[in-house]
């Protein structure tokens, strides 16, 4: 075998471990089901996204992709932002089909609701008593939402760090910097509450960053996500179209260009 042909065959067999390894995550931590799948989501989570970041895997990292247009509100350390880019776009990746969560705007969705009465659960019941976790007897009357004595800020706080922390411990680097199989290893962990955190479980932390990051992908670019409308052009979704009254008796399917709530306000 010519080394050509050996190098070749390693890349295409080191090419299939990293596509399982997605798969597996993904297959275990449950984002295929429910009708989640579609978009950037079905693309980008089932299908190997590998190839196109490879390029990107040196820019990614730096501190000046920190849009320095975007202020951040809520997060004061940049590092804690970027692990939340990180973790963003693993769980919605950029590939063919079109942009990742970074580039959506993801994160400062997520950093603009954390700043707002959302991050403080403001409009939530918050007496107690708290419980991380629920006991069998406890659950007869259905789930009962959010346990824990933290409020999503705080949440998000820890987990993130919670993040990092894992990763250089495992890794000897910041969950940022990491390889995507071990950022996608220690995500994992989360979901299989493998990881202990103060206050909830780690599960809970990792379906509240999953919710968040689908939120930013395909709410309205007024709340700070879905840059460009690009969340909805990938799924022909129309937006807050005023009417529809001209398409309604039409038979043939109509792809209407996206319109955001900031165009009715004149900016």
């Amino acid at each position: 075998m010519s080394d050509n042909n050996y190098k070749n065959t390693a890349s295409g067999e080191q090419q299939k471990q990293q596509d399982m390894s997605r798969r597996k995550f993904l297959k275990n931590s449950g984002l295929v089901a429910g009708g989640l799948v579609g978009g950037s989501l079905f693309g980008g989570l089932l299908t190997n996204s590998f190839d196109s970041k490879k390029e990107q895997k040196m820019e990614k990292h730096k501190d000046t992709l920190i849009d320095v247009q975007e202020a951040m509100q809520f997060f004061t350390r940049h590092q804690d932002f970027l692990v939340l880019m990180a973790a963003t776009e693993q769980i919605y990746p950029e590939d063919e089909h079109g942009p990742g969560a970074i580039k959506l705007g993801v994160p400062y969705y997520i950093d603009k609701q954390l700043a707002g009465r959302w991050g403080i659960n403001g409009r939530d019941y918050r007496h107690g008593p708290f419980t991380a976790v629920l006991d069998e007897s406890d659950q007869s009357a259905g789930p009962a939402g959010e346990q824990s004595i933290l409020d999503r800020g705080d949440i998000f706080i820890q987990g993130l760090r919670k993040l990092d922390e894992e990763s250089q411990k495992r890794f000897g680097t910041t969950f940022d910097k990491a390889e995507e199989e071990q950022q996608i290893q220690i995500l994992q962990d989360f979901d299989d509450d493998k990881v202990k955190m103060n206050g909830l479980a780690a599960s809970e932390f990792f379906a509240l960053l999953i919710q968040s990051t689908l939120e930013g992908a395909y709410s309205d670019p007024l709340y700070g996500g879905n840059r460009n409308m690009e969340g909805w052009k990938m799924k022909e979704f129309p937006g807050a179209q005023t009417s529809y009254a001209g398409y309604i008796d039409q038979d043939e399917f109509i792809k209407l260009e996206p319109v955001s709530l900031r165009d009715y306000q004149g900016h």
